[in-house]
């Protein structure tokens, strides 16, 4: 089996102007479950393009058009699995918004984190059989990560996924979640030529201003994973899943 990993980000990260800021995307199990989600996303998008927006050209970006449209291509999604991280900026240490490697790092943490407790749950469950997947391909949008960021993002994947990862403050060992795994592949992509970087978009700006109006909390969204940063909020951290409603 293979996963298909698409995410962007909504926010800043910079506590001195910023309450939240998040990583969200999709996850597809195999190519046909990928393309089904494409298929059904660019769908959502050429009705909205043709009754709303006829002048919009191929992108349809969050920023950029209303409410009840962004509404009604997040729903267009519910079918699938769906994650977010959240992180309430001002509980961050101080040091690391001091350096933008120290920011990255952190980040990568927490794109790390989310990806592997809602992909252990899900494997907990048998939806994605831990020993049978083999690749992990992860697309992430052009301006989301610095370029020399990519490679560290990758290793960082690959440990948390293939190798298990070691602890030294807890001395702990945590165990791989995928012991077969044989490729984990990060790609930059132009949201304009991928559907799914753009259903990402949606998804990270509902979470966005989910949190906003929340003060923090995400709820209440189909089939989906929200993971809460960083540690230090008593009560806040941990998963959070939120299953479709039965037909």
């Amino acid at each position: 089996m293979n996963l298909y990993i698409y995410s962007d980000e909504s926010g800043v990260f910079d506590a001195a102007h910023n309450e939240y800021f998040v990583f969200a995307g999709i996850i597809c199990f195999g190519k046909k479950q990928q393309e089904k989600a494409a298929r059904m996303y660019s769908h959502a998008e050429r009705v909205l393009r043709q009754n709303d927006y006829p002048c919009r050209g191929s992108e349809l970006k969050a920023s950029s058009i209303s409410n009840k449209a962004k509404s009604k291509l997040f729903r267009s999604l519910n079918p699938f699995y769906k994650f977010c991280v959240c992180i309430e900026e001002s509980h961050v240490h101080p040091g690391v918004y001091e350096h933008k490697k120290h920011k990255q790092r952190y980040l990568d943490y927490a794109y790390k984190m989310v990806l592997r407790k809602c992909l252990e749950s899900l494997s907990e469950w048998g939806m994605v059989p831990s020993q049978e997947v083999r690749n992990i391909f992860v697309s992430v949008d052009e301006h989301s990560t610095a370029t020399d960021g990519r490679y560290e993002l990758r290793e960082g994947l690959l440990n948390e996924f293939k190798n298990g990862t070691f602890n030294i403050t807890y001395d702990a060992y945590f165990e791989p979640v995928f012991p077969n795994l044989e490729t984990v592949t990060v790609d930059f992509c132009d949201s304009s030529k991928v559907f799914l970087i753009r259903a990402s978009d949606i998804i990270a700006n509902h979470c966005y201003h989910a949190a906003i109006s929340s003060k923090g909390r995400i709820a209440g969204q189909r089939n989906m994973f929200v993971y809460y940063l960083p540690s230090n909020i008593i009560g806040s951290q941990g998963l959070e899943y939120f299953q479709a409603e039965q037909a």
